[in-house]
């Protein structure tokens, strides 16, 4: 690639959002028998929650709940 080539070319920034951390990514489908409940349990809760962050939450609470994770 020349010099101007480089100089024509706009920089592409970073897409999508920040990386929640350095976790595991696990991708699953949801279906509406359980995106409205979980639409609902967000606005239910009154924090600005994502989808994956609610998911991570109620996650968490059941493997608590049922002993996998320390309560």
């Amino acid at each position: 690639m020349s010099e101007q080539e480089k100089t024509l070319l706009p920089r592409k920034g970073k897409r999508g959002p920040a990386p929640t951390g350095k976790g595991q990514q696990v991708v699953t489908r949801l279906h509406d028998d359980l995106l409205s409940p979980l639409d609902k349990l967000i606005v239910d809760s009154g924090e600005a929650l994502s989808r994956p962050e609610a998911i991570r939450r109620a996650l968490r609470e059941y493997l608590r709940d049922k002993g996998y994770l320390p309560k």
